[in-house]
């Protein structure tokens, strides 16, 4: 069984506290993009196991993917094994998701194989033993994460917006810049109104009447390049200053806006239309080889 495993971006990413057990709680609007690894699942294997040729990625019992399927088959008490071959596409530590997304797709690869033992719900719940962002990649739908990152609200005011995403060849561990991270400045600053979800599920409340009404007032307020922020940016940009390079890059280059996805080090830029993206990417290419440049887009469907 062939199978893709999508990358994500933090449109939006907000840490609101901080919990006894040393996880942060935090508010992030998340949403998939086309980048995508292909997982190739063999069945009926001698035993559990994962091979994959980039360097960065263990072939052992940290891998993500392995750990999903062991927990799969503990879980169900199906007696099987199946042994996973990874094409890595998505950089590991770059804050978009692949290690979690691998992991949500053999979830689901394996629940479909052995006619869908769990509910989509149980596949959400055990994925969250494996990691806070793994629940979301198991439908991968727009939504906005609460918790740790494990709550999810859809939103499904997004577009399929065309999107750059530079990754410097530079790995970030989420620790090292999450030590970085000064909660206190954060409660002490004032983030616009405009890029707020502390009250997401306002939006699915209103009548229609309502959402008819104001359809023309929020269309430029629902784009996304309006939401664009993080509050790990700051800090990753402390550890990698790169990264405000590649921001201005992509600004210069005609993104509508530029963010640091997740803890990073990935960033991507918005544009408006394709044609735009593209002469982007080729130029960028052109200037920097240094960086892997990915021409990518936004998804906005469920899997």
């Amino acid at each position: 069984m062939e199978i893709r495993s999508y990358a994500k971006v933090n449109l939006y990413l907000e840490i609101t506290g901080r919990r006894p057990d040393g996880y942060h709680e935090l508010i992030s609007l998340m949403c998939g993009i086309e980048l995508a690894d292909t997982l190739r699942l063999q069945f009926e294997a001698p035993g559990c196991g994962v091979t994959c040729p980039h360097p960065e990625v263990p072939e052992d019992g940290r891998n993500l993917a392995l750990k999903a399927a062991r927990l799969f088959f503990r879980e169900t008490g199906i007696n099987a094994h199946v042994r996973i071959f990874i094409e890595k596409n998505i950089p590991p530590g770059a804050g978009l998701g692949g290690g979690s997304s691998n992991a949500a797709a053999v979830l689901r690869a394996l629940n479909r194989h052995y006619a869908a033992p769990l509910p989509t719900d149980a596949l959400k719940t055990l994925g969250s033993q494996l990691g806070a962002d793994v629940p979301f990649f198991i439908d991968a739908q727009p939504a906005i994460a609460t918790g740790i990152g494990e709550r999810l609200t859809p939103w499904p005011h997004l577009t399929p917006t065309p999107i750059l995403v530079i990754y410097p060849q530079i790995p970030l561990s989420t620790a090292r810049v999450y030590q970085h991270f000064n909660f206190g400045l954060t409660k002490n600053k004032k983030i616009p109104k405009k890029n707020t979800f502390r009250h997401p599920w306002e939006i699915f409340t209103k009548t229609n009447e309502k959402q008819t009404n104001e359809k023309r007032t929020n269309e430029k307020r629902n784009e996304p390049v309006n939401w664009l922020y993080n509050d790990l940016e700051a800090p990753a940009i402390e550890i990698l200053p790169v990264i405000a390079e590649i921001k201005q890059t992509l600004m210069a280059n005609n993104a509508a806006g530029a963010l640091m996805s997740g803890s990073g080090s990935a960033v991507f830029g918005l544009y408006p239309d394709e044609a735009t993206a593209e002469r982007a990417y080729f130029e960028i290419t052109r200037l920097n080889q240094n960086w892997h440049v990915y021409l990518s887009r936004l998804r906005c469907d469920p899997e």
